[in-house]
């Protein structure tokens, strides 16, 4: 098997690249072909004093479920938000696999991103192969340093898919090597640690998520679920264990589908404001909170900043 150090690397509007190495599947030659050019490089937001977040998810739709309303709301009040998938999503489809299931997923993330006025890379790593390596850890870390990010926002590393709990892992080991000088040397460490946050989850062992923090997203929720239906390989036709006929032919069926999954996905971030109530109230007062239709729970890693009430206010200002 022979060696490849590309990346696909892509910002929502135009194509980067960073180098990693990989092995490559007998895939069709289209996996190849959706390498972003090595002459544009990963370029960091503007030092404009607004806040720089990035969200990391192991799959092409990881990081976008987990961004969502909050990433939105960052982005519409000029913060920098970047979507990353440590995986490049080749195998996710009950279907389909290799380039052309990897250029679709990458194109729907594409779409996704420019709806919500945020950023997206796709690292070349296949799906279901992502492991906790220095190589990686070396990657993760240079990305947040590209990004100066304030805020990291990955999943919990108690997950039942293995390219969850090993890019939680990699985010992890990251979180204080990114203020390591002679780590990485040739990107410049941070100089101050982020505030690292897992987002929600329905896991209990070996301890349930804990929200110390919860966003309210009722106006933006429908631009949100606007852009997240646009990974229809996924959300509509069930990924790797979707079957035919899950999305229908005919136009009526199809439209059917798409308002199930909406209604679906809404329950969702619903049931979010119904479980981070009390963590609502904290940071909208009790009244205001009630109110709160759909909501994000967040939880802070202890291995990164530690704000106090007022500085999480000005990292969440809304």
């Amino acid at each position: 098997m022979k060696k490849n150090v590309g990346t696909i690397a892509l910002l929502a509007a135009c194509g980067l690249g960073v180098a990693i190495g990989t092995t490559i599947r007998q895939w069709p030659p289209q996996i190849l072909q959706a390498k972003a050019s090595p002459a544009m490089a990963p370029q960091a937001p503007p030092n404009d004093g607004k806040l720089n977040i990035i969200v990391f998810g192991a799959h092409p739709d990881d990081a976008e479920y987990r961004g969502a309303g909050v990433a939105m709301k960052w982005a519409k009040a000029g913060h920098h938000v970047k979507f990353v998938s440590a995986t490049n999503g080749d195998i996710g489809h009950w279907q389909s696999a290799g380039g052309p299931l990897a250029q679709r997923r990458l194109q729907e993330v594409q779409e996704v991103a420019r709806r919500m006025g945020v950023t997206v890379e796709v690292l070349d790593i296949h799906d279901g192969e992502i492991m906790p390596t220095l190589e990686n850890r070396k990657i993760i870390t240079k990305l947040i340093r590209q990004w100066n990010a304030d805020i990291v926002i990955a999943n919990r590393p108690n997950d039942y898919h293995p390219d969850h709990r090993y890019t939680s892992i990699l985010v992890q080991d990251s979180a204080f090597m990114v203020t390591v000088p002679f780590f990485v040397q040739d990107v410049a460490p941070l100089k101050k640690n982020p505030l690292f946050l897992y987002a929600s989850d329905g896991f209990q062992r070996p301890n349930p998520f804990r929200a110390d923090i919860a966003v309210g997203i009722d106006e933006v929720m429908e631009p949100t679920l606007d852009a997240l239906l646009v990974m229809e390989s996924q959300i509509h036709e069930g990924g790797a264990n979707g079957y035919a006929g899950l999305m229908p032919d005919d136009a009526a069926g199809k439209q059917r589908r798409r308002d199930e999954v909406r209604k679906s996905l809404a329950r969702r971030y619903a049931a979010g404001a119904n479980q981070y109530r009390d963590a609502l109230a904290k940071f909208y007062g009790p009244e205001k909170a009630k109110s709160i239709k759909y909501a994000q729970g967040f939880e802070i890693c202890e291995y990164g900043r530690r704000p106090n009430q007022a500085e999480l206010k000005q990292m969440f200002p809304f």
